[in-house]
């Protein structure tokens, strides 16, 4: 059992503050709404007053112990309908975790149905729908209605797939709870500020599968789940304006939800795989999106450089890493930067991720022959000022862009590259002469993104030799005294110890010596050396250095970038 500190306003709940929460309680669901007017300055410190004065224990969820077993022998409907959770069992007595103190009948109603005698735990809201969640999975509650229309229609005839699962009609996609379902996983991947959904057709059944910050995180799913596959599947087909009864080709589209009072996009994939289709959704959130130059990370050297780049009259410009990296967000961060009324900037995308005010974008469509490289040709006799290219794929492109550049545009664009220096060789790859490469590339940025630790729980300790990478400078972080964080979690960042992305960048800027070396297709490493000769400062380094002002972990860095 936690204990509960003994705050001075315990002493300020009497009859009238508990008859105003309870009111609040009955009309809002929660007592937020009232805690400045009661003299509290959170509902947690007015939710331990409470509960502390009707003689209740209040709980957090981090670090709480509860019995797993206990949800066997327990209603489910009970848990749904009145929202509480049973935590363990003492003797005949069931602690259940609610987050009103108010609800008699809701505790009447579990002990009726149990037999057991309920003690009423107090948990946060949020707090006891993440509990929930967590132990019974998203969804849980519609799911249960959908295996209850099932059983009325137990004594019918069903069909199976070829993997021996039920499949559904087109019709079943329309039912109410199945629509239901789908809007709780879509709500609840917006909710965590996830930037993918992965829903995977496997062996044992469906796996949804979340990626926040960078990271997979599997979602608790009721098993029930596997049994509505195809409805889902066929619901996410009709959202998405794709074909339901097509099963055999991947197919790609796009949903529109508005949510909290702003409009999210969804791309939609689908491909057929061994068990199933496999559906993943990238969530487009462009309230939730900084595009900003400082917004992203970079130290004020680093955006130094880099603002003197892209406000050249002519050159490439590139921006390398992998797929998810940042790339994007950094070109349309720079073109938010360097866009006015008397600059024209037109870019080619596939696809266009989110939709900038005050820039002409343009759609690639390579099935009616619309490429980077047929677009770029035509986007010449726009009169631009600035191009921005999706990503430098073929030498067609390449070649295109070289040619923008040398005919007086700013040129912007991506490579997939492990490092800054890589991109003249991969340029050259391509069947660029090195001679127009080197001529052309301006400055290449290398990026990668490490997750932020949590401002309310990150721990700060004094590292040893044995806790660093050789390459870390321990010698400067021992000579400080401040220390390094690591990791810990709490609630506001759902026990992960992280909150957000950051990215850590690796600036090339085009000088004399790299030129004659990308000129004489020198190998990546040396021209890399006489970067650093000039000042570039190495992705590792850059991490490095974020490591030692605290925003984020040296484990996040040794995850995305290896030493040199």
């Amino acid at each position: 059992m936690l204990s509960t500190p003994h705050i001075p306003e315990y002493g300020m709940v009497d009859h009238a503050v508990l008859t105003r929460a309870r009111q609040a309680q009955a009309a809002d669901g929660r007592l937020s709404c009232v805690c400045a007017e009661l003299g509290f300055s959170s509902e947690e410190q007015l939710l331990r007053a409470v509960a502390e004065k009707m003689g209740y224990e209040f709980s957090e969820l981090a670090g709480l112990k509860f019995d797993r077993n206990l949800l066997k022998e327990f209603p489910l409907k009970l848990i749904h309908r009145y929202g509480v959770y049973p935590l363990r069992r003492h003797d005949s007595t069931v602690f259940l975790a609610t987050s009103n103190p108010f609800d008699l009948h809701g505790v009447d109603a579990v002990a009726a149905a149990t037999g057991f005698s309920v003690a009423p735990v107090i948990m946060l809201p949020d707090e006891l729908a993440m509990l929930i969640k967590a132990q019974l999975g998203v969804g849980a509650e519609t799911i249960d209605d959908l295996l209850a229309q099932a059983d009325e229609q137990e004594g019918g005839v069903h069909v199976l797939n070829e993997f021996g699962g039920e499949a559904a009609d087109s019709d079943d996609s329309q039912e109410a709870s199945v629509v239901r379902l789908v809007n709780e996983i879509l709500s609840e991947a917006i909710e965590v500020r996830a930037s993918d959904i992965h829903l995977e057709s496997q062996n044992g059944g469906m796996r949804v599968r979340y990626r926040i910050d960078g990271v997979l995180h599997t979602q608790p799913t009721p098993p029930e789940i596997n049994r509505f596959h195809a409805a889902i599947v066929s619901r996410l087909k009709i959202m998405a304006r794709l074909n339901i009864a097509e099963k055999r080709v991947p197919q790609d589209g796009r949903i529109k939800l508005k949510t909290g009072g702003r409009e999210v996009d969804v791309r939609v994939s689908i491909i057929p795989m061994l068990y199933g289709e496999g559906i993943v959704m990238r969530i487009l959130d462009k309230d939730r999106m900084n595009f900003s130059l400082r917004g992203i990370g970079m130290d004020s050297d680093t955006y130094g450089k880099f603002q003197r780049l892209i406000g050249l009259p002519h050159g490439i410009v590139l921006v390398t890493g992998p797929t998810g990296s940042g790339k994007t967000t950094t070109l349309y961060s720079a073109l938010n930067e360097i866009k006015s009324d008397d600059t024209k900037i037109i870019t080619t995308e596939d696809p266009i991720e989110y939709h900038l005010d005050g820039i002409n974008q343009i759609q690639v469509h390579a099935k009616v022959g619309l490429t980077f490289a047929a677009s770029l040709r035509s986007i010449l006799r726009h009169d631009p000022d600035v191009i921005l290219v999706g990503e430098i794929r073929d030498l067609e492109t390449a070649e295109n862009a070289v040619q923008a550049a040398l005919t007086g545009h700013l040129v912007f664009s991506t490579l997939h590259t492990n490092d800054a220096a890589g991109a003249f060789l991969r340029m050259v790859d391509m069947g660029v002469e090195p001679f127009l490469v080197s001529s052309c590339v301006e400055g290449v940025l290398a990026q990668r993104l490490v997750r932020t630790l949590c401002r309310e729980c990150r721990e700060q300790y004094m590292p040893t030799p044995e806790d660093v990478p050789e390459d870390f400078p321990l010698g400067e972080c021992l000579k400080s005294g401040r220390g390094l964080y690591r990791a810990a979690g709490c609630r506001h960042c759902r026990g992960t110890g992280y909150q957000g992305r950051v990215g850590i960048y690796e600036l090339l800027e085009t000088n004399d010596e790299v030129r004659r070396l990308a000129a004489e297709r020198t190998p990546t490493h040396l021209v890399a050396q006489a970067a650093m000769r000039a000042g570039m400062r190495t992705l590792r380094q850059d991490g490095w250095r974020k490591v030692r002002k605290g925003v984020t972990t040296i484990d996040e860095v040794l995850r995305v970038t290896k030493a040199g």
